[in-house]
């Protein structure tokens, strides 16, 4: 791993901030380097306001997309809504169906099968609506590229308001609403909502117009904070006020279905890495395994029992997803290794018996192991479909645009998205995604890189400063969870490999210019064993652990050398 230390920030500007808010300057250059340099910044960061949250009337088509709710539940209209299968459409049909559910009966969801339609709108879905007589379809975290289907939809005199976050082509299509704070000539101030988000917005206009305030809308914040976490979005701005409160109705009043997901655990109180491994691969799972229906009834669910019955069946998806997750996995580093192609530049591989729902997963795994941009293909009806995956500091998406003459159809983000192409196409796009990569990659990309926020001293982990350092969360992309380097510690003898194969390291350490010693876990670090005979630095981020009964702060080591 590359270990990089942040520039120090402005010594006077942390010093003032230091005496301002009664803290230690390592804690103050903490905040600077989050953009935080004066009191009520620092107020606005650590107690965020839902009062800050921005009137959702400034996105553009707000205002036409609640009239024409409105217009349709006054003339009693089917409102078919329509999200994608993973946790960000789920939640955001949840979301939206949840909402319109306490004043209007005439609603229905639709969830576009992955393996059927695959992913966004369909003309499946498009048809559904037209036999069953809906004349209004809201589509979430979906749709912005969508323009021939809507024209289809225009055709069988249905309307679509489309409210997403994904980057906006060339042409938007022709919907009575787009709201997309990405659009070039959309004046929203935040950009980066996901598509629950987008949703949130959408029901807080649709609340306003009604004389609710936001304090009527906390009980859906549970789904935002669970599509936020999931979809990897920044939480800053909007993000972490919505992600803060959300965390509250989680770990306080959840929705029926996630209290039904979550009953087992043993978690006092859910944090987002929570959210992110524990919460959203079950949501996941349904979409990957069957369909991504299971997660909209959980998660709209209203009896305990019910959703018991759901929460277990989502359960027996995300077990066989893990089963299906470990061996393609490893068929995909076997197909790699015969290959030759281990000091490649890129990853693309193929099996035609690869599930679908799963090669996602296994991309981020191949991405952790050989740390290059990857691409994994299976075979989906005659067309090859792929998930994308890339490296901290590259954009995959603009990589696709450069292999766009073999590719049917792609979308996503920077460092995420998917594919279709044809069969004997493979070979083409395989070699050009290559070399596009390796004529446009800065070549120390393709090495791990460690942000380190601070150097630590023993003596400056106190308490009280892990205290203020929990304040600074939820933690995320942009706010992420500090990561501290400690330099000449050493362990006291009694470090060990733990874990079935010894994978993971436990060690306890201290410096030898002062007796602070501290418990350290390393995952999967446990081949640095010999490392600690002598002195040895260390690169890490603070956790509590709680161990019969008593808790203390313990190190999380990322690296050590």
């Amino acid at each position: 791993m590359r270990w990089t230390l942040k520039p120090s920030p402005n010594i006077s500007i942390v010093k003032k901030l230091a005496d301002e808010l009664s803290i230690n300057t390592k804690l103050a250059k903490l905040l600077v380097q989050r953009g935080i340099t004066n009191f009520e910044e620092a107020k606005e960061y650590f107690r965020p306001s839902l009062k800050s949250l921005h009137n959702p009337y400034i996105m553009k088509d707000m205002d036409k997309a609640v009239a024409r709710i409105e217009k349709a539940i006054y003339n009693n209209e089917r409102i078919l809504i329509y999200g994608d299968y993973d946790v960000d459409g789920t939640t955001s049909v949840s979301l939206m169906y949840s909402y319109l559910k306490t004043s209007y009966d005439n609603l229905a969801t639709y969830i576009p099968d992955r393996y059927d339609e695959g992913y966004g709108v369909s003309y499946q879905g498009i048809d559904f609506a037209d036999d069953n007589g809906f004349s209004l379809i809201i589509a979430l975290d979906c749709g912005i590229k969508a323009v021939e289907k809507v024209a289809y939809a225009k055709e069988k005199e249905i309307d679509f308001i489309i409210c997403d976050h994904h980057k906006p082509g060339a042409v938007v299509p022709d919907a009575v609403a787009v709201l997309n704070p990405k659009q070039v000539d959309c004046n929203y101030p935040y950009k980066e909502l996901c598509g629950c988000g987008v949703g949130f917005k959408l029901i807080q206009a649709l609340a306003d117009a009604k004389g609710k305030t936001i304090n009527d809308l906390l009980p859906f914040l549970d789904l935002v904070v669970t599509a936020i976490a999931a979809d990897i979005v920044p939480i800053t701005g909007e993000n972490r006020v919505l992600a803060y409160y959300g965390l509250q109705v989680l770990n306080d009043s959840p929705r029926t279905g996630i209290k039904a997901l979550t009953h087992l655990s043993n978690k006092k109180k859910l944090t987002i890495t929570d959210v992110v491994f524990g919460i959203a691969p079950r949501i996941n799972a349904a979409g990957r395994i069957k369909h991504g229906n299971f997660a909209v009834e959980l998660l709209t669910e209203t009896n305990f029992e019910t959703a018991l019955e759901f929460a277990g069946t989502i359960e027996t998806f995300n077990t066989d997803r893990k089963v299906l997750d470990k061996t393609i996995t490893k068929e995909a580093l076997q197909q790699i290794e015969d290959l030759g192609e281990t000091e490649t530049f890129s990853t693309v591989v193929y099996a035609e018996n690869w599930h679908k729902g799963v090669i996602g997963i296994v991309a981020s795994r191949l991405t952790e192991t050989y740390y290059r941009p990857t691409v994994v293909f299976t075979k989906s009806g005659d067309k090859l479909a792929a998930s994308v995956r890339s490296v901290k500091g590259f954009d995959v998406y603009n990589a696709l645009e450069g292999c766009e003459e073999f590719i049917e159809q792609y979308g996503g983000h920077k460092y995420a998205a998917g594919l279709t192409l044809l069969p004997e196409n493979y070979d083409n796009f395989k070699a050009k995604f290559e070399e596009v990569i390796k004529n446009t990659i800065d070549k120390k990309l393709l090495i791990p890189e460690i942000t380190i926020d601070a150097e630590l001293d023993f003596t400056d982990i106190t308490p009280k400063f892990y205290r203020i350092l929990k304040q600074m969360g939820p933690f995320g992309p942009l706010n992420m969870n500090p990561v501290f380097k400690s330099t000449t510690v050493r362990d006291n003898g009694y470090g060990k490999q733990v874990g079935e194969e010894k994978t993971h390291l436990k060690l306890n350490v201290f410096q030898s210019s002062n007796q602070n010693t501290f418990g350290a876990i390393g995952f999967n670090l446990g081949d640095k064993f010999n490392t600690i005979s002598n002195d040895f630095d260390i690169v890490y981020q603070l956790e509590e652990n709680t161990w019969q009964g008593n808790t203390s702060i313990q190190l999380h080591l990322k690296d050590l050398k």
